[in-house]
């Protein structure tokens, strides 16, 4: 295993371990509830059974500024039981008698009268509350003769740091006294009467502060409304109300009583909407409940499995691919579960694997990168820059270095008359002279697309047609060792000059099948070729004269219409039973590349 392969692991295991302790810490809580707003919350529509009388800014105009005198609440109910309700609930505050006796007295007997009220309590909590149901240090209650007449729920709304309504207080402790919601007894006296296995509320999903979350039926004013004020008169007839659940309160935001929902955020939606939505979830038993964190775990680590073994399997693009299925069926399997009444969590996952693709692209990158320095230091020594670049960007697959079979031109070079030279020159002369022979051979092997294999003291080996496919390669060949003669001109008559003596080249060439790849000891390999073809090529080096060019027969039936030769007959060379037929080359007619 690779120190990267290996830090790889680290990082991948460090954020599986900090995307799961963000997710306990819910640290991403309130972009979670957006993303599962998104996809969750849908309207849907309203039960019929439920209806708004809604003290809205007409009912103003015609009754008057609020508040209203109670007398006007006594009438109401009045008219209302006429109809005979199922159940009243008034969402208004009654925690003091009013100024008024009389208006409280015929409120307090119609309430009495009809015997199906629900009013509103309100509670106070420490802000410190512990998991387990909430603890109320305080709670206003209606006026103490209105709470006996009356059924008592309380209306507390919680807010997420967000500033939206997504799930509501069931019950909470008072002084050792369990304080049912407003909903619930509305519900309750509902069921009584007309539900045969009415729901239990052990039976509601609830989180650690005993609160189930809601569902949202309808946007603001989407639930059925009629004004105050044409009840109060008569001009809705009592009838109408029959069975039904009624509630009472404000619809206007002159009266601050109006809050913010998932179902549309930048819409208010006004406290009675909000416990008629609830009272509807009750009626339909339609209840979501928060996948155990046990289990959203287990599935973010075998998320992080399934990511880490495609991204470090498959290329960027097709990793990028994975990703987006990976998000889809995620997703798609957060709604399926939510149409079953289980709500996951999105963004911790979805970021968790984002974050795993971009660790994993981070990884191909710095691999990739130490790859091309690798591949640079391996081949940039052998090949010209743009056959480096051209393994580059194909890749190093295609070169088969374990080892291949394939024809070649092989090239041998030495520098006849060096030994003489060496001694009659300082040190530091000799180098500087055969780096210059070096380099003139080095490019014009690179200038015909050949591969310099190896620098044998004043000798230089080059192959061509590898590591990548050279059109007419026995020609490139050719050209870069006449190259190698003209080239080395200027370099002898400049020695003439300086020491009296030149050196000059003896080149030989020969074309056949070789062994290409890697070849060494495993701490220090080199790509070179292997095999008779090379063999043969310098047995034609060892045989050329200073200033010679000699070919084989195999290169000669492949340039002949580019050279002119001097045929030189059947050599025989070491290691061969054979003679070989060999041509010494006089000129090239045409030094330009073949087209590739």
């Amino acid at each position: 295993m690779t120190r990267l392969k290996k830090w790889s692991y680290i990082i991948h295991s460090a954020l599986l371990v900090l995307f799961i302790g963000f997710f306990l810490a819910h640290t991403f809580e309130i972009q979670d509830y957006r993303l599962q707003d998104s996809l969750y919350q849908k309207p849907a529509p309203t039960d019929p059974r439920i209806v708004i009388i809604a003290i809205e800014d007409e009912s103003l105009e015609v009754l008057g500024r609020w508040p209203w005198p109670r007398d006007y609440h006594g009438e109401l109910l009045r008219v209302l039981s006429e109809g005979n309700p199922a159940v009243v609930g008034f969402d208004l505050i009654f925690a003091e008698p009013s100024l008024n006796p009389a208006d409280d007295e015929y409120f307090l007997s119609q309430v009495k009268e009809a015997g199906n009220v629900v009013l509103p309590a309100y509670g106070s909590f420490d802000q410190s509350s512990k998991r387990g149901m909430l603890q109320a240090k305080q709670l206003s209650l209606p006026f103490r003769e209105l709470k006996e007449a009356s059924t008592i729920g309380h209306i507390n709304t919680v807010l997420d740091n967000d500033g939206l309504v997504r799930r509501t207080v069931l019950q909470f402790n008072y002084e050792g006294d369990i304080v049912d919601s407003f909903a619930w007894q509305i519900y309750q006296m509902y069921a009584s009467k007309f539900e045969k296995t009415p729901l239990q509320i052990d039976n509601i999903p609830l989180d650690y502060w005993s609160r189930p979350i809601i569902k949202y039926y309808g946007e603001p004013m989407s639930i059925e409304s009629i004004p105050y004020h044409l009840v109060l008169t008569g001009e809705i007839p009592a009838e109408y109300f029959r069975d039904k659940i009624v509630l009472v309160g404000t619809y206007t935001v002159g009266i601050d009583d109006y809050y913010f929902t998932p179902i549309a955020p930048q819409v208010p939606m006004f406290g009675i909407e909000i416990h008629s939505n609830i009272i509807q979830q009750f009626l339909h038993q339609e209840f979501y409940q928060d996948v155990p964190l046990t289990f959203q775990v287990i599935i973010m680590i075998l998320l992080g499995l399934l990511g880490f073994i495609i991204f470090y399997r498959f290329r960027p693009g097709i990793s990028a691919i994975a990703l987006i299925m990976i998000f889809a069926g995620y997703i798609f399997g957060c709604i399926v579960a939510y149409k079953n009444g289980f709500v996951m969590s999105i963004i911790y996952q979805t970021l968790f694997i984002t974050s795993q693709y971009v660790v994993a692209l981070g990884h191909q990158f710095i691999a990739e990168q130490l790859e091309k320095k690798r591949i640079t230091d391996v081949f940039g020594k052998y090949v010209a820059p743009q056959i480096v670049g051209k393994i580059l960007a194909e890749g190093e697959d295609g070169l088969k270095l374990g080892g291949i079979r394939r024809e070649i031109s092989c090239l041998f070079v030495d520098i006849r008359g060096f030994t003489p030279l060496s001694e009659a020159a300082q040190p530091e002369e000799v180098v500087s002279i055969l780096n210059e022979y070096l380099t003139l051979c080095a490019q014009s092997i690179f200038d015909y697309d050949g591969t310099l294999d190896k620098f044998i003291g004043d000798a230089t080996m080059a192959i061509f047609n590898a590591p990548f496919d050279v059109k007419q390669h026995q020609l490139r060949a050719v050209q870069a060792a006449w190259a190698m003669y003209e080239g080395s001109k200027p370099l002898q008559e400049d020695l003439q000059k300086r020491f009296g003596r030149s050196v000059r080249f003896g080149i030989g060439i020969h074309t056949g099948p070789a062994v290409i790849g890697n070849i060494g000891a495993h701490f220090r390999m080199d790509y070179t070729a292997i095999g008779d073809t090379v063999n043969t090529a310098a047995r034609l080096e060892s045989n050329s004269k200073p200033g010679q060019i000699l070919i084989s027969d195999a290169i000669y039936q492949y340039v002949k219409e580019h050279v002119e030769v001097t045929d030189l007959g059947v050599f025989q060379v070491k290691g061969k039973t054979q003679g070989i037929q060999v041509y010494q080359v006089d000129h090239v007619r045409n030094m330009d590349k073949p087209s590739s």
